[in-house]
């Protein structure tokens, strides 16, 4: 091989990451809360750019305000506009149970160790505190710590003050009517705790020497119980989101638009310019120069962004009628790739555009990105989305003999036969634990 030195030319093009190009990609997977934030600040370092809010604190009154949940229900909605209506201050746990002290028989010790005990239960209403250390602390003996806990594990809710759940759900029951089911239930969760959680049913059938029925009605009375009884004196406001795109239906035609109410107006200070242009300094032309240069970057990025997400919204909906004039269980594979092929954009582009956006459709609303999903196959050669399986596993579990529920296994081959679709045993209990549905062993019933 002939190997010399020399110079020689070599012309290539690449693509330089300049700041304002850098700020352009970021602005594109703001969220909608993200970018007003952005141009804010902006607005704070750039006398040239003016940033209207006001446009953001009024909704279009046909623009739903929608919980981030894909499947609603009329009644939850209703249950939604009473907690609305009912949102001024609520009384807390703490509070609640103090209010209950005064009709509660304690000694002067208990009264002075039980308002210490109500500050340190949490927020799900559990008690965990170190026994010898309280005892150091008042300086009392163990039988009166005792009673204190005793006392105020009497308070409403039930099964508050426990140390953990086996305590709480066992405080429930005791206050519960004595019944033989009753009886049978706390011997359970007193002595046999992990069996039962484990669902190793027929091991503690015989050790109790009773049927798997009436460990079935003991694990139906359980679930009954609360196993977070200071839960509900949360008062935590509900989380809302705008959608960052709506599609109408009128029809079978469908049209999509960018709804923008979150993202202030922007507009050119043209007072502020004339004024400072009056100035001869070379400095504050400059200065002039590079914030109006600033203020045209970020409305050529403003539009480029809302077009993007049009596009991108546009190109779903052509890709996926059958679910907008359907339902969601006909949601067809697609992938990000497929997307900006067709658009002839990166697909990075695709992925920063849907990021934290969501799409107001006429079933409910929806993150931009849960519209791509993977493809499984068919015995027809086609291909099926990971939805439809998951669709189509959530509805077979749902119609099945409780008694006999269907295996992972089962269900493979239900997929194949009934629905044409070609998945393995593991993809299956994958789904299944997305679905949040237990095995087929934990969905046995007895009765």
């Amino acid at each position: 091989m002939d190997m010399k030195a020399g110079l020689m030319q070599k012309q290539t093009l690449k693509l330089a990451m300049t700041q304002e190009l850098t700020q352009a990609i970021a602005l594109l997977q703001y969220s909608a809360q993200e970018l007003a934030a952005f141009l804010e600040a902006k607005s704070m370092e750039n006398p040239l750019l003016q940033v209207d809010f006001k446009n953001i604190t009024h909704l279009d009154s046909n623009m739903d305000r929608t919980r981030k949940t894909t499947k609603r229900t009329f009644d939850r909605d209703q249950k939604n506009l009473i907690e609305q209506i009912g949102s001024g201050e609520s009384e807390t746990l703490e509070e609640f149970l103090h209010s209950q002290l005064n009709s509660l028989k304690a000694s002067p010790e208990e009264k002075v160790i039980l308002p210490v005990l109500i500050e340190n239960i949490d927020e799900n209403g559990y008690l965990n505190l170190d026994r010898d250390d309280l005892i150091r602390r008042f300086g009392v003996d163990e039988e009166i710590l005792d009673c204190a806990f005793f006392k105020l594990q009497t308070l409403d809710p039930a099964g508050i003050a426990a140390k953990d759940l086996q305590e709480c759900l066992l405080i429930q029951l005791t206050r519960q009517r004595r019944t033989p089911g009753n009886q049978l239930a706390i011997t359970i969760i007193s002595d046999y705790f992990l069996l039962f959680a484990e669902k190793k049913w027929k091991a503690l059938a015989k050790m109790l020497q009773v049927e798997m029925k009436d460990i079935q009605k003991v694990h139906d009375e359980i679930q009954k119980l609360n196993p977070r009884p200071g839960a509900s004196f949360q008062r935590e406001k509900p989380a809302y989101i705008v959608p960052d795109v709506v599609v109408r239906r009128e029809g079978d035609e469908l049209s999509v638009g960018v709804y923008d109410a979150l993202i202030p107006k922007v507009s050119f200070n043209d007072g502020y310019y004339r004024e400072l242009s009056r100035h001869k300094d070379q400095e504050v032309n400059k200065f002039l120069q590079e914030k109006q240069g600033d203020y045209q970057w970020i409305r050529r990025s403003l539009e480029q962004r809302k077009e993007t997400l049009l596009k991108v919204s546009m190109k779903i909906i052509e890709k996926q009628p059958d679910f907008f004039l359907k339902g969601p269980a006909y949601l067809n594979p697609m992938t990000m790739r497929e997307v900006a092929d067709e658009l002839e954009i990166h697909e990075s582009t695709v992925s920063r555009t849907v990021r934290e956006k969501y799409m107001q459709t006429p079933t409910g609303t929806y993150e931009l990105k849960a519209f791509f999903t993977s493809s499984i196959q068919t015995t027809e050669n086609d291909q099926a989305s990971s939805q439809k399986v998951k669709a189509a596993i959530e509805h077979y579990i749902k119609e099945e003999d409780k008694r006999k529920p269907i295996s992972d296994q089962s269900l493979v081959e239900l997929l194949k036969e009934q629905e044409g679709m070609v998945v393995s045993r593991r993809t299956v209990a994958k789904y299944r634990d997305q679905l949040g549905i237990p095995s087929s062993s934990k969905r046995k019933r007895f009765d």
